[in-house]
């Protein structure tokens, strides 16, 4: 928690001297509850059995499961009503590989994240030296909006079969003493999965920041040069590229200045 928070100030520091650059603060910070909600998550239910005779029930059935949702190796020990004797069940299906797949996207997006942002700070001109910079830093990001939509989508599959599988309605079937109808079966608690609900939200918030920076670094790559006005043409700066004037202000500002004594100096010829 504490390096997430020292990575966050260091990261509004550097935004604010990069505030032309991809907006590297809003992706990091969603990516910390991205695989912070998920990875952290533990959960639980309850249930009852009650049996015609009595002093066989157990009224507090308590099933604990947490990440990665092996589910299959989650077991719990139920009544049977037969002389106290109890039968150990396993919870149904693996879903870890979803679930890990989505934190690790997170967890890798949010180093990326730190890593350019970095670069933005301390090697800003070798970053924008012949665009190679910006074009690596779309492809990579345009790799990691494709991974958010891909393990968003996996995880809120994944989440949705958790919840089926943690059912109390849908475990009670598994427990062999629910199936006499002399014995009461029912739910005592849901398990709450506000939580993984959450992060599957955020995942994708996730995509919709990655796309979005998308427009910001491709502004960067040099692919796209603006022409200059033909009004400059005269002055025989029209193949002048627009990266010139980006990356260096101050030779920008020369070339502005030089191409305003020219055209005052052709209106003065047209007045003579």
């Amino acid at each position: 928690i504490m390096f997430a928070v020292i990575c966050i100030v260091l990261s509004v520091r550097c935004q604010m001297v990069t505030a032309s650059l991809p907006p590297s603060l809003l992706p990091q910070i969603f990516a910390i509850f991205a695989f912070s909600t998920c990875g952290s998550y533990s959960g639980m239910f309850k249930m009852s059995v009650e049996c015609k005779n009595r002093t066989e029930s157990d009224l507090s059935i308590e099933v604990k499961f947490e990440y990665p949702f092996r589910l299959h190796q989650v077991y719990f020990d139920a009544t049977t009503c037969k002389g106290g004797s109890a039968e150990r069940l396993f919870l149904v299906g693996d879903y870890s590989s979803s679930a890990e797949f989505f934190v690790t996207i997170a967890v890798f997006s949010f180093l990326y994240s730190m890593a350019a942002l970095a670069v933005y700070c301390f090697i800003l001109e070798k970053y924008r030296e012949n665009c190679k910079g910006a074009q690596i830093d779309f492809i990579v990001s345009a790799v990691f909006a494709f991974m958010w939509l891909v393990s968003s989508c996996a995880w809120a599959k994944g989440l949705s079969d958790v919840k089926t599988a943690t059912d109390p309605e849908r475990v009670i079937t598994l427990i062999s003493a629910c199936d006499k109808p002399e014995n009461s079966c029912r739910e005592v608690h849901d398990p709450k999965v506000s939580g993984l609900n959450t992060s599957v939200a955020f995942g994708f918030i996730n995509l919709i920041l990655w796309i979005g920076n998308l427009w910001f670094v491709f502004k960067e790559t040099g692919w796209i040069s603006q022409p200059a006005p033909d009004s400059f043409a005269q002055g025989g700066y029209a193949h002048l590229p627009s990266s010139k004037w980006i990356n260096d202000p101050t030779q920008g500002l020369a070339i502005a200045y030089r191409l305003g004594l020219d055209l005052v100096r052709d209106d003065r010829q047209k007045l003579l």
